[in-house]
C-alpha cells in the first residue's frame, strides 16, 4: 500500500499554508506561536521551496541557487525564528567581478562601493552620495514610472561600466532589468549596501532542520508529498477548505506560498474572481528562471580563495539579453569552502555552484536527447570557464550536474520554472487577493521585491499579521 502522507490529519484547521518556501514557513511559525492550529502542506519530499538542497554520492550536499541576503536577516531570524539560526548567519568576505571592463573585489557595502566608484571609476563624491541617498530613500509608495535605466542615466549618463557594477548583482539576485521600476532596484540595492552580503553557515539542510524543529515545537502540523489540488469557497466567496491528495480538509484561512499565477488560476479559478482582477493577474509578467551547474571536488581537494561570489562575464558591456541567452557569456560562481559548509564527519567539502539567468523558452520544448546534450554542454562550458579560477577542475571534480528552468518547473511547480517569481506588478495582485476571496492570502513569489531570503521571511510575517487580524476582528478594532 502507498504511504498515506495525510494519516492523522485533522478535519479542520484555523490556517492552512500551501507551500514551504521561507515565506510560508515563517507565516506558519508566527501564527502557531499565536496559538492558531496550522497545517503546512508541501508537495515536495522536503521543506524549503527554493531554500533547499540535494544529496549525491560520496556525501556531497548541494545548496540550490545563490543564497545571499542583507544583514537585516539576523534580526528577522532572531525575532521570528531562533537565536541559534540568527547566530549561524555570517558575512561574505568578498564579492568579485571579472569582466572586460574591470576586475575588482568588494565587501559590497556602501563604504567600499563609495571608494571604488571614486577611485576606480572617477565618479565625483557628490554624485556618489546623492545616488546612494536617493536609492536609500526609495519606498513602494514612490513614483513607479521611473525605470532603473532612467535612474542610472540621471546619475551616471553614458557610464555602462558603472551600471554594470551597480546592476549586475541585483539582476542575479532577483531577475530585474533596466526597464523595471527604479524603486525595485533602489530598495533591494540599499538593503545590501547597508552592511554587505550575508549567508547561512552550515548549509541549507542545517537551516531547514532548525526551522522544522521550531515549527514542530510550536505545534505546526507538517506534511510533505501533499499536493493541494483546489481551494474550496463558500457561496459568498470565502475560503472553506482545500483538497489535497484527493482529501478535503476544512479551514478558516489559507496562506498560499505557491506561485502567484498558479494560486489564482489553478487553485482558485478565474470563474470565482472579479473580471478586472483576473485581467490584472493575467497581465502580471513572470520573472525569468535560471540554469545552474553543481560541481563537487573530491574529498580532501580544496579551492584557493576566489571570493565568495564571483560575477564572471566575457561580454563587452552590461547586456540583459546576453545574460539570458543560452549562448552563455555571464555566470555567477558561488564558492562553498570547507568553512562555509563544514563536514560533520570530516574536514569539510569544496563545492562550486554556477548560476546563469535563463529563458524558459530556450529549454522548454527541447526533445529528450537534445535536452540532455544541451545540459552536458552547459556543464562542459561551465568547467571551461571555472578552470580560470580552479585549475585542473576536471581532474579534481568528483561530481558535476546541471539544472535548467525545466528542472525548477518540475520540482517547484512554478509556472515556466520562474525561480525569481513575478515582476513588480505581481505585488499589487498578491496583496489584493484577500479582497477577492475572504481568508485567502498570498506570500512570496514576487521575487523582484525580495532582498534574497530576507524579503521572503518579512513578507511571511506581514501576511501572518493580516491573517491574525482576519481571525480576530475584535482585536483589530473591526
Amino acid at each position: 500500500m502507498p504511504k498515506d502522507f495525510l494519516k492523522g490529519v485533522k478535519d479542520e484547521y484555523d490556517v492552512v499554508i500551501i507551500g514551504s518556501g521561507l515565506a510560508g514557513l515563517t507565516s506558519a511559525n508566527v501564527l502557531a506561536r499565536q496559538g492558531y492550529s496550522v497545517l503546512l502542506l508541501e508537495h515536495h519530499y522536503q521543506l524549503g521551496g527554493m531554500a533547499t538542497w540535494f544529496k549525491r554520492r560520496n556525501g556531497h550536499i548541494f545548496d540550490i541557487s545563490l543564497h545571499g541576503f542583507p544583514m537585516g536577516m539576523i534580526k528577522s531570524c532572531r525575532k521570528y525564528w531562533t537565536q541559534e539560526i540568527a547566530d549561524s548567519i555570517v558575512q561574505l568576505k568578498g564579492v568579485r567581478f571579472e569582466n572586460p571592463q574591470f576586475s575588482l573585489e568588494t565587501t559590497f557595502d556602501r563604504q567600499d562601493f563609495t571608494c571604488i566608484l571614486r577611485e576606480e571609476f572617477q565618479v565625483p563624491d557628490e554624485t556618489i552620495k546623492k545616488f546612494f541617498d536617493t536609492a536609500r530613500g526609495m519606498n513602494f509608495y514612490d513614483d513607479q514610472d521611473k525605470t532603473t535605466r532612467e535612474l542610472f542615466e540621471e546619475f551616471f549618463p553614458g557610464r555602462d561600466d558603472v551600471v554594470r557594477l551597480l546592476m549586475e548583482p541585483i539582476t542575479y539576485a532577483n531577475g530585474s532589468t533596466l526597464e523595471d521600476p527604479a524603486i525595485t532596484y533602489g530598495i533591494v540595492f540599499s538593503n545590501f549596501m547597508h552592511k554587505g552580503v550575508f549567508t547561512f553557515s552550515g548549509g541549507t539542510d542545517k537551516l531547514i532542520g532548525h526551522i522544522k524543529d521550531e515549527l514542530l515545537a510550536n505545534g505546526v502540523d507538517l506534511r510533505i508529498r501533499s499536493l493541494v489540488e483546489k481551494i474550496e469557497l463558500t457561496p459568498d466567496r470565502k475560503v472553506s477548505g482545500i483538497v489535497v491528495n484527493g482529501k478535503r480538509i476544512g479551514c478558516k484561512t489559507i496562506v498560499s506560498n505557491a506561485n502567484l499565477k498558479s494560486t489564482v488560476f489553478d487553485l482558485v479559478g478565474e470563474e470565482n474572481l472579479d473580471r478586472r482582477f483576473v485581467e490584472e493577474a493575467k497581465a502580471v509578467r513572470l520573472n525569468n528562471s535560471s540554469c545552474q551547474v553543481y560541481v563537487a571536488l573530491k574529498p580532501g581537494e580544496e579551492i584557493d580563495y576566489c571570493g565568495d561570489l564571483l560575477f564572471h562575464s566575457e561580454h563587452k558591456g552590461f547586456d540583459i539579453d546576453a545574460m539570458l541567452s543560452r549562448e552563455i557569456s555571464s555566470r555567477t560562481f558561488s564558492f562553498y569552502y570547507p568553512s562555509t559548509r563544514p563536514d560533520r564527519e570530516g574536514p569539510g567539502r569544496s563545492l562550486v555552484v554556477s548560476s546563469t539567468n535563463a529563458n524558459f523558452e530556450d529549454w522548454a520544448n527541447l526533445p529528450g536527447d537534445e535536452y540532455e546534450r544541451q545540459k552536458k554542454d552547459l556543464c562542459e562550458t561551465t568547467l571551461d570557464c571555472l578552470e580560470q579560477y580552479v585549475p585542473n577542475v576536471r581532474e579534481r571534480a568528483d561530481h558535476v550536474e546541471a539544472s535548467t528552468p525545466r528542472t525548477f518547473q518540475h520540482y517547484t511547480r512554478h509556472w515556466r520554472g520562474a525561480s525569481f517569481g513575478t515582476k513588480f506588478e505581481g505585488l499589487a495582485v498578491s496583496k489584493a487577493l484577500p479582497e477577492q476571496v475572504g481568508g485567502l492570502y498570498h506570500a512570496g513569489s514576487v521575487g523582484i521585491i525580495m532582498s534574497g531570503w530576507l524579503g521572503a521571511v518579512n513578507y511571511g510575517v506581514i501576511v501572518a499579521n493580516d491573517v491574525d487580524k482576519y481571525l480576530t476582528p475584535a482585536a483589530a478594532g473591526v
